[in-house]
């Protein structure tokens, strides 16, 4: 009986030789990385404590991770092992196939590094998203990383040959028979299988089992950046329809909360089809409704602004914040661009799905200012350096009120032309030049102006700015070159026919690197806005605000009583005076909602949690405030519910 069982364990792992020699390379090669990235992060990650669960938790992920990968012909190897005749074909065909998970595994270890500088995460969905622009993405990792880029191919490449090497080495002749492979396949099928769930309980193995500290980016470190990047596409598409939030909530809690939050009378409130849509009323008259100008900065955070307590690179626009309506206080919702427009075009609240200018069903009759004010006879435009098709912009603009694009290929002869298009001195050109020919035809205008040379690798023209820093490619050099051109347009501006009609917002859309050890790092999602215009007296606005906020704010100063899905707040109504203010920030799958000092963190698969917002540090909070968590879930939960139901639009003309 012994011998018997040694002869089929030999004949086990001679039929399955490959995948164990996989198993164990790749094993040992994820763990090397994960020493590597805890010791190149070790003051965080002795902060963040409990660091052998990394260890612990990264065995499990990477089990996983490999058995995923190797499963199916791992299933199938038994089969063709029972027939000498195409044992040895099929046994190159998988080295072939395991050598391309092994460089895939390799090449995203190695990718890792330069994606945690850029966005203090593992790879994420937003690395799969850039693989569709490849010549921007391209340009540039070689503007910011050619060092890391060449270097990771190349060892990448060579590890590859090598490790494909070894697996031709392997290759051993081995003829089982029929009810061998009938034993081996349910064994590998359980034993994988066990190994991908890692778990006995319900819910498989998944990211929250990765949460056991307030650091995210430490908690990254027990995944590997292929399941992180796998994982956040099944996610992404899992939650396409936006239906799942944070917590249970029933549908009539979250329309009730909402609507009290707006804060409109009961009688204002229009439709129950349409449950946020409601009457505005514009706290200014007018008898002819200004003109509207969104001047959506690229990556601007607050460090970087000097009348927020940030570096003095930013002179024009701290002395223009002295000079209009400035928010002391407003918070971006999320770390991407187009969460920056879905909240300043659309004022729609953040989700764990992705922004909704990249959602399907929000692609065309999606409630945005550009189409409320085309409805009323504005000719609505969006003025963008670059490629309009980048993250979906065009796409999404064009079915949701926007009656021109004017992107790249549009401008004649710009004076510079950087890796995500022409500068912004030549973008800010275009926009005067259009906003003239409006003028002179007196016809009202809204557009959206989105800037890019505050972007890496932070390309801009010579001679334009004393430097910050003595390398000329840094985000502070190009900061200082954004305001240097939004300065040089808003003095333009102020001589044009079309000033006295106009209203502008200067406002970011997202910080340029969001990071920290938090659960949600709040102080990176404080960004600059400011509203000008001739007629706009200067104050401070020191209460807490959010993107979503600007749309009814923008609504009532143009002068124009309105009717509209929106749930944000006119900031300037009397009835918010004494409101400390609210906003929700989205962070990556976490999400955190802050009022006042009081912020609750909603991570998926935990419970939340409430936290004291004190010096720019969150703090447990020794009680949780049940008002304040249902009013945050509501807020959680509105997104998703109002996407996957259509209820976020105007209501069909008749």
């Amino acid at each position: 009986m012994i011998p018997l069982v040694v002869t089929m364990i030999k004949s086990f792992f001679r039929c399955l030789n490959s995948f164990f020699l996989f198993l164990i390379v790749c094993l040992v090669l994820l763990s090397l990385f994960r020493i590597g990235f805890i010791t190149w992060k070790f003051p965080r990650a002795l902060e963040a404590g409990n660091v052998w669960l990394v260890f612990a938790q990264g065995f499990r992920f990477d089990l996983a991770t490999l058995s995923m990968l190797s499963i199916l012909p791992a299933l199938v190897t038994p089969v063709f092992a029972i027939f000498g005749s195409t044992w040895v074909n099929w046994q190159k065909i998988v080295a072939v196939y395991l050598t391309a998970c092994f460089v895939l595994i390799l090449f995203m270890e190695f990718s890792t590094p330069s994606f945690v500088n850029e966005f203090d995460q593992r790879p994420n969905f937003i690395f799969v998203e850039y693989l569709q622009y490849p010549k921007e993405v391209f340009s540039t990792l070689m503007g910011a990383y050619a060092v890391a880029l060449i270097g990771a191919t190349v060892l990448t490449l060579v590890a590859g040959w090598y490790f494909y090497r070894q697996q031709r080495k392997s290759i051993e002749s081995s003829t089982i028979t029929v009810w061998q492979a009938l034993l081996f396949i349910p064994v590998v099928l359980i034993v994988e299988t066990l190994f991908i769930r890692s778990t006995l309980e319900h819910r498989p193995l998944n990211p929250s089992n990765a949460a056991f500290t307030k650091d995210l980016l430490i908690n990254d470190f027990a995944m590997n950046s292929t399941y992180s990047v796998a994982y956040a596409v099944y996610s992404s598409f899992r939650h396409e329809a936006g239906s799942e939030g944070y917590g249970d909530i029933s549908r009539e809690q979250v329309i009730k909360t909402i609507r009290r939050e707006i804060g409109a009378p009961p009688e204002d409130f229009l439709s129950d089809e349409i449950p946020t849509l409601h009457q505005q009323y514009a706290i200014v008259e007018k008898e002819k409704p200004l003109n509207l100008v969104i001047i959506l900065e690229e990556s601007l955070g607050s460090e970087y602004v000097g009348a927020l307590g940030g570096l003095d690179i930013t002179p024009r626009l701290d002395q223009l914040s002295k000079e209009g309506i400035w928010f002391e206080n407003l918070y971006a919702t999320g770390t991407r661009s187009v969460r920056g427009i879905e909240a300043v075009v659309t004022g729609f609240t953040p989700t764990a799905a992705r922004s909704v200018v990249k959602l399907n069903k929000s692609q065309q009759g999606f409630f945005s200012i550009a189409e409320l004010l085309k409805s009323r006879g504005y000719d609505t435009s969006f003025i963008y350096g670059g490629n309009a098709n980048f993250d979906n912009m065009r796409h999404f603009f064009v079915g949701n009120g926007f009656n021109r694009i004017i992107e790249q290929k549009d401008f004649i002869s710009p004076d510079f032309v950087a890796t995500w298009g022409v500068s912004d001195e030549d973008l800010f050109n275009r926009a005067d030049e259009e906003f003239s020919k409006y003028a002179k035809e007196r016809k009202p205008f809204f557009s959206l102006i989105f800037s890019s040379s505050n972007h890496s690798p932070f390309e801009y023209p010579e001679n334009k700015i004393e430097q910050f820093t003595d390398e000329k490619a840094t985000v502070e050099n190009a900061v200082k070159y954004a305001d240097y051109a939004l300065g040089e347009f808003i003095d333009k501006a102020r001589k044009s026919e079309y000033w006295e009609d106009t209203l502008f917002l200067v406002i970011a859309d997202h910080n340029s690197r969001v990071r920290g050890a938090s659960l949600v790092p709040i102080e990176r999602f404080h960004i600059p806005g400011l509203i000008l215009g001739r007629d706009i007296a200067p104050r401070q606005y020191e209460n807490i605000a959010s993107q979503i906020d600007m749309i009814p704010t923008l609504l009532s100063l143009l002068g124009i009583s309105s009717i509209h899905p929106g749930i944000g707040h006119d900031l300037l109504h009397e009835q918010f005076a004494d409101y400390e203010g609210r906003a929700i920030m989205q962070y990556n799958s976490t999400q955190a909602f802050m009022e006042g000092d009081n912020v609750i963190i909603f991570e998926r698969d935990k419970e939340p949690a409430q936290f004291d917002y004190i010096r720019g540090e969150l703090v447990e909070a020794k009680s949780t405030d049940k008002q304040l968590l249902n009013k945050a879930l509501a807020y959680s939960a509105f997104g998703p519910l109002s996407y996957s139901e259509n209820l976020y639009r105007l209501p069909a003309k008749k």
